[in-house]
Parts: structure tokens; sequence; C-alpha cells
């Protein structure tokens, strides 16, 4: 590999400038600045102490002898004590021969580690929305970009399938449903039951207002109102498996999985396993009993068990109501403990949850630890921040949720409008047409949601992330398409890769688009080490911008030179590749014709 053998070469430097030894460790390359010239910086500051001379005239010693002894180095300038080094283009040209030779290219060999990472984790009282697109987006992409550094993933969700909520839900349906069904309605599971829960708030807040006006105050309205007694007897049967109770809970949640799973499919994320709380809650309660019993835990009068957090620099946390009833945290804890049981050789548990739930999830790990859990501390959260429209914050209770499946259909279309106007379909079927809106659409939508970094609040704007210009998937996807038609041009004139001269000068764009491409597993592996897409959407886009710049600058048939055009083609290939692959990365598909 290139940056081995320039590692090599400084140190060979540094024994015949400052006759000293350096460890391969003590070598750090970092690309160099855009406005500076060169490809890769070497920082000088560290090394003053073996050189016994200050930085910049270490640098310049270095880049001296680099330049007339070493096989790579063209050329050298200093900036202060940054050596930034040039390369001779046989060396890009080795580069991107061996990138081509690399069948596994961006992929580390298997480290022999596992990990386990949590996205999307609904209710089951309603559908799927905007904040799921992001939640699941972003768990799917960082479990293939850790497999892609050489761990074992299990991708993995926990169902919140029981509770108040889900009750809300079941209580509205046996008030107001009528025997109502998906197949009676021609309604998706998951918005049919969705619809009660909406049904439900409005009717708790009708008997709220009644019950004020009856003389209640606020507190005392919503506390004794029906619909809302009603939903705390359902959870308590509900606990005590009561037979009506569970038949219906188990009827509606299976209509909501199988509106789930359509919806996963075409988002086109997958799971190793799930996890349902009704599975783990009652593993929680244990483990909150047992810590009841330690010590660990406290119990009020009302018999609720809580854990006093306030030497931690925390508060007071519920952890099992008056009623024995548990909560999310019961069956949090229960969820973790259980994982670790199943998948004992995980080294590292992701939860990607949204940045609201920061606190939940302290409080989690150092319930945890407490607990003696030794793995608690390897615990992570994947916090991100909420996605708003150009119309403001969805609220789900009132009805006015950003529906995932509305938001992914009104992608395609928007993409299929786009597409026919720009005439970027001739010659299509109506199946391949309808393919490539599918593609341009859900990959706009992903690539959008996942080029920001993922703990900031973002706001999504449909009509920008479907545009063919500046940093989208559409762009992207159409530079990708654009290579491909020139790799089949390639193939007509039969313009293949052998015998290369590596003794062929290359253009500064040429040598720029080697450089970028040589820096991908480096991306992936950045982007790995901080759960961050963010870092390779990026760096695909900057990829597509400078081979359009290429494109529009250089007419690649036009080159006489059979090796030079040689070249430009197989850039171009390794181009296409990457893209390729980075764009798998985030879930996204790129054609070959547009």
């Amino acid at each position: 590999m290139l940056e081995e053998q320039l590692i090599k070469d400084i140190i060979r430097a540094f024994g015949a400038c400052f006759d000293a030894e350096i460890a391969e460790g003590d070598v750090t390359l970092q690309p160099t600045r855009k406005d500076f010239e060169g490809s890769h910086t070497l920082v000088c500051f560290p090394f003053s102490r073996i050189s016994k001379k200050g930085p910049e005239q270490t640098a310049e010693q270095l880049g001296e002898w680099l330049a007339a002894n070493s096989p790579l180095v063209r050329d050298f300038n200093v900036v202060k004590g940054f050596l930034n080094l040039s390369l001779h283009d046989s060396a890009w040209i080795s580069v991107i021969g061996s990138i081509h030779a690399n069948a596994q290219y961006g992929f580390s060999t298997a480290r022999g580690e596992e990990v386990m990472i949590e996205y999307s984790s609904p209710n089951t009282n309603k559908p799927l929305h905007l904040g799921h697109l992001r939640n699941n987006f972003l768990g799917w992409s960082v479990a293939e970009i850790l497999k892609a550094n050489g761990y074992t993933v299990h991708k993995v969700q926990i169902i919140n399938d029981r509770g108040i909520h889900i009750c809300k839900s079941m209580v509205a349906w046996k008030r107001f449903g009528e025997g109502a069904t998906p197949d009676s309605t021609g309604k998706k599971g998951d918005k049919l039951v969705g619809d009660y829960y909406v049904k439900f708030d409005k009717e708790y807040k009708k008997e709220i207002a009644s019950l004020i006006d009856q003389g209640k105050s606020q507190e005392e309205a919503e506390k004794s109102a029906p619909i809302m007694l009603e939903a705390q007897d359902m959870l308590r049967k509900w606990e005590q498996k009561d037979p009506e109770v569970y038949a219906l809970w188990e009827q509606m949640n299976q209509w909501v999985y199988t509106g789930f799973n359509a919806t996963y499919k075409r988002m086109g994320v997958d799971f190793d396993k799930l996890y349902y709380e009704s599975e783990t809650f009652l593993l929680g309660k244990e483990e909150v009993l047992k810590g009841l019993e330690q010590g660990i835990f406290y119990q009020k009068e009302d018999n609720s068990v809580w854990v006093d957090l306030s030497e931690d620099g925390l508060d007071q946390k519920l952890l099992l109501r008056a009623d024995g009833t548990s909560v999310y945290m019961t069956q949090d804890i229960g969820t973790a403990i259980l994982r670790y049981r199943e998948f004992p050789d995980i080294i590292r548990q992701i939860y990607t949850v949204g940045n609201e739930q920061e606190y939940h999830f302290k409080v989690l790990f150092l319930i945890l630890d407490k607990l003696g859990y030794s793995w608690a501390k390897e615990c992570y959260h994947l916090s991100y921040g909420m996605v708003d429209l150009p119309t403001g914050k969805m609220k789900s209770r009132e009805g006015t949720v950003v529906d995932a499946d509305d938001l992914m259909e009104e992608m395609v279309e928007t993409a299929g409008q786009h597409t026919q106007e720009l005439g970027k379909i001739e010659g299509f079927t109506n199946a391949q047409a309808r393919e490539l809106y599918e593609t341009l659409g859900l990959g706009a939508l992903k690539y959008f949601l996942l080029k920001v970094d993922p703990r900031k609040r973002m706001l999504f704007d449909p009509n920008e992330s479907i545009q063919f210009q500046g940093n989208t998937a559409p762009f992207i996807q159409y530079t990708h398409a654009r290579i491909c038609a020139i790799l089949r041009k390639a193939e007509q004139l039969e313009i293949g890769f052998d015998n290369i001269d590596s003794d062929t000068s290359l253009l500064e764009v040429e040598t720029y688009l080697i450089q970028l491409v040589s820096q991908y597993p480096i991306k992936v592996s950045e982007a790995g080490e901080n759960y961050a897409p963010d870092i390779i959407a990026n760096y695909v886009y900057d990829l597509a911008k400078e081979y359009n710049r290429f494109y529009q600058e250089i007419p690649i048939f036009a080159e006489e030179d059979t090796n030079k055009l040689k070249i430009r083609v197989l850039i171009s290939s390794e181009i296409a590749r990457v893209i390729r692959l980075g764009m798998s990365l985030l879930g996204i598909h790129v054609p070959e014709r547009m």
C-alpha cells in the first residue's frame, strides 16, 4: 500500500537526516489541505525533540531527503511545521491499479468481535413516521458500516407491544371499532390501530372537558376520566393474562406487525432478531425486585419501587408503579440483560434512539452498572436529533404525524415528475421507469436524512432532496449512471486495463480523483469509529462532484494516447465502484442507466 511505503521512506529519512530510529506507529500521515499543494502531510512538531531542530527545519530536511531518495516523492513544500508531499504520477497510477485489483476494497478483514445495534423499536399503537425513517436508516447504515469494518453485527429491535399506550388503542377499538379489521376497511393494520389511538385521545379530551364543567380540577379530571380508567384496568388485566384482553391484544398487534413489515420492506431495512417488551418486562421486574432486596432500590409507602441516583448527579427514578405494573425502564433493564445472556460475546450494545431520551439511557446504564453488570459501561446511546418539516414538528397523538408510507410514496411520485421533466427515461419501459423512480425517490429520502451529522436536529425539505444538482442522492445516482455509460462505450471499443504503462503523466484533476478514491477505506473506518454515515455520504458527494468536473474538462474518448485513455477509463471504473459501495452502506441503490 502506498501509505505503508511512504511511512517506511519517512523512517529511512529520519535515520539519514537525524541518525534517529522511529517506529511506524509514530508516523501519522493525513490528507493535505485543499489550499496547499500535495497529497500527504506529515506533522513535524512532535519530532523536534528527535531532530533537535525546529518543526520547520525538521520538515525541510526530511522533504529534501525524500524528494532526492524516495521513489514515491516528486516534490514537497513546508508550511510552518507541516511537510506536504507531492507524489510521482507513476505512484498514483500504481495506486489506482492496486485498487482495481482489490476485490474487497473498503472492507476490513474480520476482527472476531461482535456488536449489537438496536434501531426502529416502535410502539404497536401507531404507524411508523418521519422520525422512524431517520432512526431506521441511521441504525441500518451504522450496522452496515460496522460490518465493513470487520465486526460481526447483530441488528435488533425491541417492539414496545405492551403498556398503557397499547391499551388506549384497544379500548378505543372496543368502544368505537364495531369489529373493523384491515380486511374490512382496506387499511394497513398499523394505520387502522393508529386511528384508534388518535380516537382515544380525542374522547379522553372530551371527557376531561366534561368533568371540568362538572367542577373537577384539571388534575382530578385527567385521573378520573372513564376512558382512562378503562385503559388502566385493561393494562392490569393484560398483566394478569385475562383471556379476552390477551386475545384482543394479540389480534391488534398482529395487524400492526403485518403493516410494519410492508413498511420495512420498502425502506430496505431488516433485522436479525426481534425482542418484544411483553417478553422482557417480567425479567426486568425480577431484576428490580432483586435490587430492592439488595438495597440498591427502595420502596415508598404506596409500594412503588424507585432508585435514588442523586449521588450520581441525577434524580429519583420510578421502576415499578404502586399497583406493581412496570414502566419503560423496567423492560429496558430486562431487555439489556436478556440480550447479553443470548449474545455473551458482544463487546458493545448500541441503542439508536432520539436525543430526547438521553437522560433515560444515562439512568438505564447506571442502573445496570449498580446491579453489577460489568458490560453496562459498554452500552452506548447513538443519539440523534429530531426531524422537522417546513410545516413544523410532528404530533402523533393529534393525528398530524408525517406518515412514513405516505412520505415514501410522495418521494417516489416526485422523483417520477422530475425525471420525466428532465427527459432522463428515454428508452425505458413502464416497469423500468417505475423501478427508477423508486430508486431515485427512496435514495433521495435516505441520503437527505443521512448526510447530516446524526446528533443535529434537521429540517427535511422533500423538494430540495430530489434535485439533480447539489448535495443530493439523485446527483450522485446520475453521476454513477453517466460513468456506466462511459464504461459501456469503453467496452464496445474494447478498451481494457491490461498493460498500462505507469510511466505516464497525469493531469492534476486525474491525480486528485485517484487520491480521493484512495481515501475510501479511511472514510469507512472514520464512519465506523464515530457511528456517522454522514462521513460516507459527504465523501461520496465530493467524489461525484470532482468526477463531474473531470468529465466537463476532459473529453475522455478524444484522447489519442491509448495508455492515457486506458487510465481515464480505469479511474472512471473505480470511481463508479466506490460510489456504488459507499451508497450501498447508506442503503441506497445507484442505477446504471438514466
